[in-house]
């Protein structure tokens, strides 16, 4: 079968940086998935990959070779946002394939020097009528690129069903396939599940993990801030609260805007870390660069104010409804500046490889959300590249987190219950509703304030585990994380973080012990307080992500590792079998990805 424009397949990951929808040999994963393709000679194709793997690639690979063999004349590509229209066209301009990002509906027609034309979802909903006629003019393969907006409104999605119905291809694209709500996705195939319920079958998957093994995406190291916080209710009573502890829904998510206030502390404490980890990040990388995903555009302007203070360099700011917001992030995506503060208009398909470091600034926590905003970050350019991302303390967020590995599919008619144990049955609000508006209200301004804030270190989660023992704002255990290596692969990320832990601990030992004591350096059989409860945390989380993996049962894990290595529940084992367990859990997820 001929690749256009391959002259052979390559290892997983490009040796070096490829531009954006340009590259001249595939990765293992997209000759894969367009031999598939080829072979198979779907009407329909649905594509599950990891954001920043390469699904533009694959996409217009497809197209160029359909085009060559006459089997389509015409593509449409449907994207999200406008910027992303753009992105496209100039991506596919690098392919051979003339697309308009500037095509409406109205006109029915474009350029004859165009192949194609690119629309959003929402340009469909208006008019899809004029949108199935051209279809059935011509040939047509249609491109739905993060094909899950696509049941983010009942109009969105009949409309997208009545303009591509009469389509000859149809090539879907997702990286984040699962929903928060049963709005079915159109053009995917349900199939029944083990439990009885639908679930969206994908006819080829590429998730993170398997892409971080191939190094083709980037190992995301997740730093993680708590704090103290004061706010004004409704009512008008004073409320305290330390970020990150067991709270009521209302109260967690009064407390996390509270952090989030530009005027409190912790932003500041938070930006000024991340812009460390940046200059450090920047010694292997020098031309890494930082974005702040804010929640609505007042706030992105005042942090862009208090970066500006921090670094003595104005960051770009980036607002949705501006109309030079695509020069903007090209412009930034080619320079070779500090910070970018965005707000939504980065969290999916915008494409800003050299972005390694992230603050997560929004109030929205939605799992479908905070994978397309990390997704931002894990575009590898070459070997050993880490990302950062910086988090608040919140049990929700952090449970994302460590859950970067998990493959989910949409599953239809699903209850909310959550008593299933899992973190995405837990959604209280659809993406929609939590995205519909940039600013907050006027109305609920007035019922709430912020009365002030602190930071403090919490810990760091990677690959399911959590690492540090927390500390003040410039402590010594958040300096030193702060100072990991850019440059690291995810083994050696996972070791120097276990080393950093262990000497947090001992540091801790060793001051509640009194400086003027000498340090036995015997292990003792049991741990410390701190030490058992870190152990049971990164075991929790393991044991979670198992969960996910397998289906198992929770219970059922603890009580497997206990048939296998003996010893008391968790709560009573000692930090040994604690961590016996621990390394137990990690073999067994190595076999399986094996």
């Amino acid at each position: 079968m001929h690749v256009p424009g391959s002259s052979g397949v390559l290892p997983p990951a490009y040796p070096d940086r490829a531009a954006w929808g340009t590259a001249s040999k595939l990765r293992a994963w997209q000759a894969e998935a367009l031999t598939l393709y080829m072979e198979t000679n779907p009407r329909d194709f649905l594509a599950v990959a990891t954001p920043g793997a390469g699904k533009t690639t694959f996409a217009l690979t497809v197209a160029a070779e359909l085009l060559q063999r006459r089997q389509i004349d015409r593509i449409t590509v449907v994207t999200p946002t406008e910027h992303l229209k753009v992105q496209w066209a100039e991506a596919a301009d690098r392919a051979g394939i003339a697309i308009d990002p500037a095509f409406a509906g109205r006109r029915g027609k474009t350029n004859q020097d165009f192949t194609g034309v690119a629309v959003t979802y929402a340009g469909v909903a208006v008019n899809p009528l004029a949108f199935r006629v051209r279809t059935e003019r011509f040939k047509t393969l249609v491109i739905l690129d993060e094909v899950h907006h696509g049941g983010d409104a009942l109009s969105w999605g009949e409309g997208v069903r009545e303009a591509f119905e009469p389509a000859a291809r149809r090539l879907c694209l997702t990286g984040t396939p699962f929903r928060s709500d049963d709005n079915p996705i159109p053009f995917v195939t349900y199939e029944h599940g083990p439990d009885g319920q639908l679930r969206s079958k994908a006819d080829y998957t590429y998730g993170y993990g398997h892409a971080l093994r191939d190094h083709v995406v980037r190992p995301v190291i997740f730093m993680s801030y708590s704090g103290e916080m004061r706010w004004r209710t409704k009512a008008g009573d004073e409320v305290a609260a330390r970020l990150g502890e067991p709270l009521t829904k209302d109260l967690t998510a009064q407390a996390l805007r509270t952090a989030l206030d530009p005027t409190g502390e912790w932003m500041g404490a938070v930006l000024a870390a991340a812009d460390k980890r940046l200059t450090e990040v920047r010694r292997h990388m020098p031309d890494a660069g930082g974005l702040v995903i804010s929640g609505d555009q007042n706030s992105a302007r005042a942090y862009a104010k208090t970066l500006r203070e921090i670094t003595g360099e104005a960051p770009t700011v980036v607002l949705s409804d501006e109309k030079a917001a695509s020069k903007k992030i090209a412009k930034f995506s080619a320079d070779e500046s500090r910070w970018m503060v965005a707000v939504r208009m980065v969290s999916e398909g915008v494409d800003v490889p050299r972005l390694a470091v992230g603050v997560y600034a929004t109030p929205t926590s939605t799992p479908l959300f905070f994978a397309q905003a990390v997704g931002r970050f894990v575009r590898a350019r070459k070997r050993g590249e880490t990302a950062s991302v910086f988090v608040p303390s919140v049990t929700r967020l952090l449970s994302f987190a460590a859950e970067m590995e998990v493959e989910r599919d949409h599953v239809l008619g699903r209850k909310n219950t959550g008593e299933d144990g899992d973190i995405f049955a837990l959604e209280d609000d659809l993406l929609k509703k939590a995205n519909e508006a940039e600013g907050a209200s006027d109305e609920l301004d007035a019922k709430f304030e912020a009365l002030g804030s602190d930071a403090s270190f919490d810990r760091v989660v990677f690959d399911g585990g959590d690492y540090g023992t927390g500390g003040d704002q410039a402590s010594d255990e958040e300096l030193d994380f702060l100072g990991l290596p850019g440059l690291l692969e995810p083994d050696q990320v996972r070791d120097l973080l276990r080393k950093r832990q262990a000497k947090s601990i001992a540091a801790q030992k060793k001051s509640q012990r009194g400086t003027n004591e000498r340090e036995d350096p015997t292990p003792t059989e049991l741990a410390t307080h701190e030490q058992i409860a870190l152990l049971r945390r990164e075991l929790n989380g393991l044991v979670a992500a198992w969960h996910h993996r397998t289906g198992q049962p929770h219970g059922v894990i603890h009580n497997d590792l206990r048939r296998k290595l003996g010893g008391p529940a968790a709560a009573q084992a000692s930090s040994t079998q604690l961590k016996e367990r621990i390394e137990l859990i990690r073999d067994w997820a190595s076999q399986r990805r094996a």
